[in-house]
C-alpha cells in the first residue's frame, strides 16, 4: 500500500496570479518601496511580518541563517538586536557583511536587501532594551546566546535567579541593559523586489548603488 503521509516534494507547487510588476510601477526609493510592501503586509493579517532570514558567513566559511525580527528601520537601514557573544554576532564581527529574506508567501512576494552590518549606537540599544516587556529584558540575561548548556532546567534556573536579582518594578530601567547585548544595522548595498507571477512569469527588480549617487533599477529574469 502506498504511504499517503510519504511527502512528494516534486508535486507541491502554486500558481501565483499577481499582475505584472514594472519599473514604473516601483517608488524609485527601494527604503519607500520596502515600507509599502512591508504595510500591504502587515494590514493583510500576515503573522509577524518582520521576520526575516538573516544569513552571515560562518567562521568556517559556511554560511548560516537564522530567522531574526527587524525592529527599526530608516534610511539608513535594517536593525535587530541580539546578544553580541551569539554565533550570528561573532560571524558578523568575522565578516561585517549579511543578506536580510523578507518572505511574504501569503502575497506571492520576497525582498531580499545585502549589505554591511555595523553595530548600532549603545544609546540605540538601550532605547529599545527598555520598551521589551519584562520577561523579554530577563531572558537576554538567562540565556548564553549560542553555548552548550546542561539542559532545559539549567536555563529555568538561571531564569528564576535574574528574577530575584532584577524584581519587576513595572518601570523601564528596573533590569539593566547587559553589556553583552544590543543591536546591529544593515546598511543596504541592494535590494531585490520578487513578486511570483502567472506561468511562472515572475518579476525580480532590483535596485543597486545607494543615496549618495542614487539607484538604479534593473530586471533580471526570473
Amino acid at each position: 500500500m502506498e504511504d499517503k503521509a510519504e511527502p512528494k516534494f516534486a508535486e507541491l507547487r502554486e500558481d501565483y496570479i499577481n499582475p505584472p510588476m514594472r519599473k514604473s510601477d516601483v517608488n524609485p526609493d527601494p527604503f519607500q518601496q520596502f515600507k509599502k510592501w512591508f504595510t500591504e503586509a502587515r494590514d493583510s493579517g500576515i503573522r509577524e511580518p518582520n521576520a526575516m532570514t538573516l544569513s552571515t558567513l560562518g567562521l568556517d566559511q559556511v554560511p548560516s541563517s537564522r530567522t531574526v525580527l527587524l525592529k527599526d528601520l530608516d534610511q539608513r537601514g535594517f536593525s535587530f538586536f541580539t546578544n553580541y557573544n551569539s554565533r550570528k554576532a561573532s560571524e558578523i564581527e568575522a565578516h561585517p557583511v549579511a543578506s536580510l529574506l523578507f518572505l511574504w508567501k501569503e502575497q506571492s512576494r520576497q525582498v531580499v536587501v545585502r549589505g554591511r552590518v555595523e553595530k548600532t549606537s549603545r544609546a540605540e540599544s538601550q532605547i529599545y532594551f527598555q520598551a521589551r516587556p519584562y520577561d523579554s529584558r530577563i531572558g537576554a540575561w538567562a540565556s548564553d546566546q549560542s553555548a552548550v548548556i546542561p539542559g532545559r532546567d539549567w536555563l529555568i534556573e538561571k531564569d528564576r535567579e535574574y528574577r530575584q536579582q532584577f524584581p519587576d518594578k513595572g518601570t523601564p530601567d528596573c533590569v539593566p541593559v547587559p553589556d553583552f547585548w544590543g543591536g546591529y544595522r544593515l546598511l543596504p548595498a541592494s535590494f531585490e523586489f520578487w513578486q511570483g507571477g502567472k506561468g511562472r512569469l515572475h518579476d525580480r527588480l532590483i535596485y543597486k548603488g545607494g543615496a549618495e549617487n542614487g539607484w538604479a533599477i534593473e530586471r533580471w529574469s526570473p
